[in-house]
């Protein structure tokens, strides 16, 4: 099937990931394809990212920046590269601003605790901080504890009915107090697209520092940060390398130079310092100042291959075809009887996480279901509660597509929903 705005070299795409050949033993002895609607969790991976890494663990392994040799000069050549290529990614206006961590629960988490440490950004009793209520738990979590410690106070936008972020009290809840705004640029629940321009804009305007979590903007969103103007940037922004078809255990975060080497150090031990003596240490320069040990050196490798990936398929291509193929799912999910998706419906101002209840149906039912027909979708709070009880639920079920889905899989969902009210004897 041909929809506008597609990825013209679908099927071309699909076969460099090898994972969507697998098969599964159906009822009556057939054979199911994998329909795998679950990129949102975690992307799956092209055939020159497994390439990538199976090479440099067989031909350059070693550690990098210690080893004066030939393989420690080629995997320091290679996990610098890494960088340069993430950098290019994101549209940085330096490399070194470029910080690995694991993932991006590690990249929140160092920001908040290194705010609450020392500089002049040193969170204190009577300062705000504003997150909003469709965070991740990992842009959650820390900013409560990071409060609880230092006695600031933790704000939050609401949602709307509709499923978009509330900003109608934007000047109320961002202030002269407010020292830090923190929101994801995509739901990974709603599938939102927050106004992060608008919103940095105004956290600018108090001097506030603005913190943007792009897990799920980055696989499907172009991003140039040069690019922005300077009051619409965020200062930090982080994203997880599995979730842009690259491998687990690798994390980003990019921050704004003159913030960064305010910002104390978040872990101590090797490679972050300058000199160590037994009265004190002096520490080195970003982004090493900020990857204190050994780093994920494969999987920094075999990041700079998926983004170079993304990057000659183009990110505006690929976000054609997420609007396009989420779109069409929202066109299908709710010819269901019973069923509700939950955010926008307008595929235009979300990204490709589709969460739906379907009456009188447990999730994890419906999720068990339809992977007896082959279908892979994600069921439960998706890390997101107090998105799910804005909306009066403990859970839900999502679909989430990507570069690699087609319409067809698509009809796969939605028939095997189908399939499901006739399993619980829904009508």
């Amino acid at each position: 099937m041909s929809l506008p705005g597609l990825l013209p070299e679908l099927e071309v795409i699909r076969k460099d990931f090898p994972i969507l050949e697998r098969t599964f033993p159906g009822p009556g002895g057939t054979t199911l394809p994998l329909v795998y609607l679950d990129s949102a969790n975690t992307s799956q991976k092209p055939q020159i990212v497994i390439d990538t890494m199976v090479d440099h663990l067989e031909r350059h392994n070693a550690n990098i920046a210690r080893a004066m040799h030939h393989l420690g000069a080629e995997s320091t050549e290679a996990f610098e590269a890494g960088r340069d290529k993430v950098a290019a990614f994101i549209g940085a206006p330096s490399r070194d601003e470029v910080i690995f961590t694991k993932n991006a629960s590690e990249a929140l988490n160092l920001v908040a605790n290194t705010l609450a440490w020392a500089g002049p950004h040193q969170l204190r009793e009577g300062d705000e901080v504003v997150i909003t209520e469709m965070e991740h738990h990992s842009n959650i979590v820390p900013w409560q504890l990071v409060t609880q410690r230092t006695g600031a106070t933790l704000r939050w936008f609401g949602i709307a009915e509709d499923g978009t972020l509330d900003v109608s009290a934007i000047d109320d809840l961002i202030t002269e107090r407010t020292k830090v705004v923190a929101l994801t640029w995509v739901s990974n629940m709603l599938g939102t697209i927050n106004p992060v321009a608008a919103i940095a804009r105004r956290a600018h305007e108090v001097g506030a520092i603005v913190v943007v979590d792009a897990s799920q903007a980055a696989p499907q969103l172009p991003i140039d940060l040069s690019a922005m103007p300077v009051e619409e940037r965020p200062d930090v922004l982080v994203f997880t390398g599995h979730k842009v078809v690259g491998p687990t255990g690798i994390g980003v975060l990019w921050g704004r130079r003159e913030l960064l080497e305010a910002l104390p150090p978040f872990l101590g031990g090797g490679e972050m310092i300058e000199t160590v003596r037994m009265e004190g240490s002096t520490y080195a320069p970003i982004p090493h100042k900020f990857e204190a040990g050994t780093p994920p050196i494969v999987e920094v490798v075999g990041l700079g291959a998926a983004v170079e990936y993304l990057s000659a398929v183009g990110l505006d291509a690929i976000h054609a075809h997420e609007q396009a193929i989420t779109a069409y799912a929202l066109e299908g999910l709710q010819q269901v009887p019973g069923l509700t998706v939950l955010g926008p419906l307008d595929a235009t101002q979300r990204g490709g996480a589709v969460s739906f209840e379907l009456d009188g149906v447990h999730p994890h039912d419906i999720a068990q279901v339809l992977d007896s027909r082959g279908v892979a979708v994600r069921a439960g709070h998706h890390c997101a509660k107090p998105a799910h009880a804005r909306f009066g639920v403990q859970s839900s079920t999502r679909m989430s597509s990507y570069l690699y889905t087609t319409p067809e899989e698509i009809d796969a969902l939605v028939e095997a929903l189908e399939y499901t009210r006739s399993y619980f004897k829904l009508g």
